[in-house]
């Protein structure tokens, strides 16, 4: 419902699309019929969705190929019918695309809006001109992600949230509050606010622009007035500075976030009104003493990710951003790098609100393609838009601390390349000048020395081994791993730690993603005959969600008193490819956190032991199997040949003598029940939020049997929905969109999605003989 009263009115637009995958000859025009087409909610995404006449998304014929996990993209057509009371007339109405992927034009009413190439950055119309008031409106969208045009899975259709907005003639610009901290001292800090103001009436207008700044508690605690004029028909950027007592900082420990409350006045009459959150905090790089995070040296613990949530593809809700951020900080990740285009406003809204640092990217390529259909296409024409829509758009997220103007350009040796590279980096400054620019360069060498001097922050891809020759070169530049090896992770955070002109490193990747197909295992380069492999198979934690064996070693090489204990398999996990010889410098070694091993008694295991103690003792059904030391010269991993008996293999580390961490591998017996573990136990009646149930299949004991490849089913009741189901297994071609799954290593996923109404969802789960598991999950 809108409420005219209100000043400024700002709807979520999700909800009750009509779609159509395929081409639609005139569906821009109203009367089209699309009583056929399907109902869906936003975000979207097509692609992650069964292919038509099978359960599966995915086909080895794709034309992504290996790039996108062998989906498909095509053509899609969305539609929605929407009615605005007659009493809104006279107000600016928008419509804004928080992201669509890609090649979008956009209709109201049968009248063209415009095309938006970029499938990453958000962009807005102004329909007002076209509307009917009290009558039905149709605003008709159509996505065409053709073509080979992207190196992973994009995802296909309007996957982020789409906003309706009523302004006045009145009003602030959209993105046109900016708040930046010039000074902090201990009792005070200095805020000034750069808000940008249009007036469509035909008449001046004498502007009262009132800011309030209001504290972490909600308490007002400084405000500003000011008073203006302002043409008909002009635009105008008022600054304002203000003092703010006792500012609690922004920190990762602390991420506390002020409210800026804007509001402008016409002849006493609110006319527009806008809250922004920032961070108080100050951000500074040097090469003597690194990154300082309000003064403090900090390293960046970082990490690289791509946009895709796994099971629920490009999907971009809210609460499957906040926990991809949640899990990444609890397991050590203090930035992250968004590889390689600007994430959801989601997505930063959880960094800024659990203190995680960011690398806002802006492009995989400039005026050179890497694929034959991707953003090179548009880029002359585009990138300034392109750049100015993200960095207005994120500028007052304090978790953002460097932009990044691109990934691994093609031809970065030559000058015309390096000339680009400076433009781009002046626009940057221009829009924001108060962070730094980065690029990631990739192949580094003298060569790309001009290159580099575009760059506030040199970003280094796999190249550790420069730092030392390029230091003593240029003393004054600034680097960072802005992608590492996770096989080479002891190599290079050792690199960065012990030197302060290097500001981190950023593993590729933090977090598994759809497409790159097998780049932790097969490597490059890719074929079609990588088919079944749908999943890049390189990320500290899986698509689900889980700790993998490399999350474990960085826990070593980041924190204390770490232990975890790993298996080699008998035999390989991934058997019956030719092609691979060795590990993948993106994979990791082939191990699980596995002590089942039926048929294999008396055979001798290879158990590996990471553990940041000053030794181990390794347990097998209590029997001591020795001691062993865990430093940096055997790179904090133990190792015995160990044969296979089943029970307890436990490792136990010692400090200082004094035992103070185990990790435990216990042999499974069969399965014998379903064990659900939602993520959360009350989730909100607002059609968006989600729960993240984890299946285990246990033995009696309650032990995961990790030999499990038991196919489960699941029943919904209640007030929600299941949005995608998984298991983390890189070669599966199951449906991700089925009420059903096979266990891998014992275990699978169902997300859940609440709709708009509140009550108690019930998640059955049956498997062919074990009894049936039920789990209760309250909607509000």
């Amino acid at each position: 419902m809108v409420n005219p009263n209100q000043a400024r009115v700002r709807l979520l637009f999700d909800e009750g699309w009509k779609f159509h995958r395929g081409g639609a000859q005139g569906a821009q025009e109203p009367d089209f019929d699309d009583h056929n087409w399907r109902t869906v909610d936003l975000p979207h995404d097509w692609s992650i969705e069964d292919l038509p006449g099978t359960r599966s998304p995915f086909d080895s014929n794709a034309n992504t190929q290996a790039s996108g996990g062998f989906t498909t993209g095509g053509t899609g057509w969305y539609r929605k019918t929407f009615r605005l009371p007659e009493n809104t007339k006279g107000k600016q109405v928008w419509i804004l695309f928080e992201g669509v992927y890609m090649n979008a034009d956009v209709w109201i009413n049968g009248h063209h809006l415009g095309n938006h190439p970029y499938g990453y950055t958000s962009f807005w119309y102004d329909i007002s001109p076209y509307l009917q008031w009290n009558q039905n409106n149709v605003l008709a969208v159509e996505v065409k992600n053709e073509g080979w045009n992207s190196r992973w899975y994009a995802g296909s259709g309007i996957y982020r949230h789409v906003w309706l907005m009523l302004v006045d003639s009145l009003h602030i610009n959209l993105w046109g509050v900016h708040v930046n901290t010039t000074n902090v001292a201990h009792h005070q800090a200095t805020i000034s606010v750069r808000t940008q103001i249009t007036n469509t009436h035909s008449d001046v207008a004498n502007v009262r622009l009132i800011t309030h700044i209001l504290n972490p508690l909600h308490q007002e605690v400084a405000r500003i007035d000011t008073l203006c004029t302002l043409p008909a028909h002009q635009a105008a950027a008022i600054s304002q500075q203000v003092s703010v007592p006792d500012p609690a900082l922004w920190s990762l420990d602390t991420p506390q976030l002020y409210k800026a409350r804007i509001e402008i006045y016409q002849n006493n009459q609110l006319a527009d009104e806008e809250a922004v959150k920032f961070g108080i905090r100050t951000i500074s790089f040097d090469p003597e003493h690194g990154f300082q995070l309000n003064g403090k040296p900090l390293k960046l613990h970082g990490g690289c990710v791509h946009h895709d949530n796994g099971p629920l593809g490009a999907r971009a809700y809210d609460r499957a951003e906040e926990r991809r951020v949640a899990i990444l900080k609890a397991n050590g990740f203090n930035a992250i790098r968004c590889a390689h285009n600007p994430p959801s406003p989601s997505f930063l809204n959880a960094c800024d609100s659990l203190g995680m640092l960011v690398i806002d990217e802006a492009f995989d390529m400039w005026e050179d393609p890497k694929t034959p259909f991707d953003y090179h296409l548009y880029f002359d024409r585009w990138w300034k838009k392109d750049l100015q829509s993200t960095i207005d758009r994120d500028y007052n997220h304090p978790s953002v601390i460097i932009w990044s103007i691109g990934n691994e350009i093609p031809n970065m040796d030559s000058p015309r390349v390096a000339a680009m590279a400076h433009r781009l980096a002046a626009e940057v400054h221009q829009l924001d000048s108060t962070r730094p620019v980065t690029a990631a360069v990739n192949n580094v060498n003298e060569r790309k020395d001009s290159f580099f001097s575009a760059l506030d922050i040199c970003g280094y891809n796999y190249a550790f081994d420069h730092y030392d020759i390029d230091h003593q070169r240029h003393p004054n530049r600034i680097m960072m791993a802005t992608e590492s090896f996770p096989l080479m992770a002891f190599d290079f955070w050792n690199a960065a730690v012990h030197r302060p002109w290097v500001i981190g490193d950023f593993v590729w990747t933090a977090w598994d993603y759809i497409g790159e197909a097998s780049i932790g295992w097969l490597e490059y380069p890719q074929s079609q005959q990588f088919y079944p492999w749908t999943l890049a198979y390189c990320g500290d934690i899986d698509i689900c969600g889980w700790k993998r064996p490399q999350s474990y070693y960085r826990d070593v090489l980041w924190k204390k008193n770490q232990i975890s204990v790993f298996v080699k398999p008998p035999h390989s996990s991934f058997p019956g490819h030719p092609k691979y010889q060795t590990m993948s410098y993106w994979g990791w070694e082939d191990v699980v956190a596995d002590w089942t091993w039926p048929g294999e008694e008396g055979r001798s295991l290879e158990v590996h032991v990471y553990s940041s103690c000053d030794s181990v003792e390794l347990l097998l059904n209590g029997k001591s199997l020795g001691k062993k030391k865990t430093d940096s010269s055997n790179r904090y991993i133990a190792v015995w040949q160990v044969p296979y008996q089943a029970g307890r293999l436990e490792a136990v580390g010692y400090t200082q003598g004094q035992r103070v961490h185990e990790a435990v591998l216990q042999t499974a017996q069969a399965p014998a029940r379903i064990r659900l573990i939602p993520d959360r136990n009350i989730i909100h009646a607002d059609g968006e939020d989600l729960c993240y149930v984890t299946v285990e299949i246990v033995d009696r004991n309650g032990v995961r049997n990790p030999k499990a490849t038991n196919e489960v089913h699941f029943q919904i009741k209640g007030p929600g929905e299941i949005v995608g189901v998984g298991n983390a297994n890189p070669m599966s071609t199951e449906s991700y969109q089925q009420p059903y799954r096979k266990a891998w290593h014992g275990r699978c996923l169902v997300v859940i999605r609440s709709v708009r109404q509140p009550g108690t969802i019930v998640l059955t789960a049956t498997a062919a003989g074990l009894p049936t598991s039920e789990v209760a999950v309250r909607v509000e």
